[in-house]
């Protein structure tokens, strides 16, 4: 059963996330904050500075956490939260993906606090 996601778009949801918890993995940093609406949609954003690479290697390296999000954050994600993916110096896009993806298994494992 999949889940209603939007995508973040605006500066200050991502700015609320930066705030909140978060958790690093070899190839992305996860921010997880939880909304008012505990019933509201999940919401994803992503990230890459400029210190991941051009123009081409950020757009890659965002296509790759696109893929993360519709694989694990869409069926594991939980309602009224809003997850950003931010992109790593020359990880994200040469890291394995099945490395990628039992990674945020683990980093959602984390901070949402269980151990299934």
């Amino acid at each position: 059963m999949f889940s209603r996601v939007e995508t973040l778009k605006k500066r200050a949801d991502f700015l609320r996330a930066a705030r909140a918890r978060h958790t690093a993995t070899p190839g992305f940093v996860l921010q997880m904050r939880q909304r008012t609406d505990t019933a509201g949609p999940v919401r994803i954003g992503f990230t890459c500075s400029k210190k991941v690479g051009n123009a081409v290697a950020r757009n890659r390296a965002k296509r790759r956490l696109r893929a993360l999000a519709r694989e694990v954050l869409a069926e594991h994600g939980r309602p009224g939260c809003d997850y950003v993916l931010i992109g790593r110096l020359e990880k994200t896009a040469t890291l394995p993906f099945d490395r990628m993806l039992e990674d945020l298994h683990a980093a959602l494992r984390k901070l949402h606090g269980t151990s299934a």
